[in-house]
């Protein structure tokens, strides 16, 4: 479907201890195999270095890269939902669909996250093929492949396992084999800052319990571990979240306002708006991420959606494994700065198809997804 400025305008101007397990679908007869992972992969891992999985929506040349950097800059804006922070903010929230789509909206946010050490919390979005839920899903890997060059993950990964409980986390190529939504903005930092380290974490279901629980055994643990080697939150460690916004259409099976059409994409997307400039914005608290994880899914039945939000486990746990680091440093509680917001059918593509890239899905007012961009700066920082 063409999209255009106008569209994009008139839309979105109008709608201005025990825990119980995550309730899960029954998972596959049999886990995928590590072989079965790669043999899905654009790029297969190979020993200690992972691949790339999408080599359709994700840059995966050098070339392919700085067109996407170069063009993401180009109009029209995504909707701006505030003024940009300084550079050097101590986490956010980034989507991770197509470049073609939503690069203009990573350009909003990721080159504000300046620091050397990036911890990105990332969806899992195959958890019910692996049975996995209720523990954080870490790689085994020494560095990760970029179109640019390599990626290393930082040390912090291996200090951060050694303080945390055994059940609570869990080592695994090819659940980080299987997804994308951590290596769409390990490419964007990697052409920002060639030296930029990684810890890569995906979350599958939990209840918020839970990802209370693992965000203060994460945060308390990672908070140590930076005042131990004299690190600081923004200067030298960041907090990033993957997460793509609303999915609409009968594809996602997520129609609350019809089947689509220009009436369910206005009030589909003053949604997420209300979430960016509501609870997601502003000092960032307990209660703001459990009102967001009720938004996305039965509090009761966590594995049951309500608003589909991919990040619906990635994001309460990142917010809060930001908050409780912050807190245990003795930075108060971090702010949040909605920068931006974009849709994949209310803003023309880039031209990115002549380097390889292109759309691993269709886009009209029938399905199509939403892309959030929050800034979090420190409370003694905050501007």
């Amino acid at each position: 479907m063409t999209r255009s400025l106008a569209l994009a305008a008139a839309l979105l101007g109008a709608a201005t201890m025990a825990y119980p397990q995550a309730a899960l679908a029954p998972a596959a007869a049999a886990k995928p195999t590590l072989e079965e992972a790669r043999r899905a992969m654009s790029v297969p891992s190979k020993d200690d270095v992972r691949g790339q999985l999408d080599g359709i929506g994700f840059a995966s040349t050098a070339k392919g890269m700085a067109k996407a950097w170069d063009l993401s800059t180009t109009g029209p804006d995504p909707l701006i939902l505030g003024p940009a922070p300084a550079a050097g903010v101590a986490g956010a929230i980034c989507p991770h669909d197509d470049y073609l789509y939503a690069a203009r909206v990573y350009r909003r946010v990721l080159p504000l996250v300046t620091a050397k050490t990036v911890v990105l919390v990332g969806v899992f979005h195959k958890y019910r093929r692996f049975g996995e839920h209720d523990r954080l899903v870490f790689d085994p890997y020494r560095e990760w492949r970029a179109p640019d060059g390599p990626v290393k993950v930082s040390a912090l990964r291996d200090e951060l396992l050694a303080g945390l409980p055994a059940d609570a986390f869990v080592q695994d190529a090819a659940m980080h084999d299987s997804e994308h939504s951590l290596e769409a903005l390990v490419y964007w930092l990697r052409h920002a800052r060639p030296d930029v380290e990684i810890v890569p974490i995906i979350v599958p279901a939990a209840s918020m319990a839970r990802l209370e629980d693992l965000a203060r055994l994460a945060g308390t643990r990672l908070a140590d571990v930076m005042k131990k080697r004299g690190l600081r939150l923004g200067t030298d460690v960041a907090v990033v979240v993957s997460s793509d916004a609303v999915h609409y259409g009968p594809d996602f099976k997520f129609t609350p306002y019809g089947e689509g059409g220009v009436e369910a994409y206005v009030k589909a997307t003053a949604h997420d708006r209300a979430l960016l400039e509501g609870p997601l914005a502003g000092p960032l608290t307990a209660a703001k991420v459990r009102s967001v994880f009720a938004d996305f899914v039965d509090v009761e039945h966590p594995d049951v959606y309500r608003n589909t939000w991919c990040g619906r486990f990635a994001l309460p746990f990142g917010l809060s494994l930001l908050r409780e680091t912050a807190e245990r440093l003795g930075d108060g509680a971090p702010v949040g700065r909605p920068l931006a917001y974009a849709t994949s059918v209310g803003w023309p593509e880039l031209p990115l198809r002549d380097v390889g890239m292109g759309a691993t899905a269709p886009d009209s007012l029938f399905h199509f997804v939403g892309y959030p961009a929050v800034a979090y700066t420190l409370s003694s920082m905050a501007r």
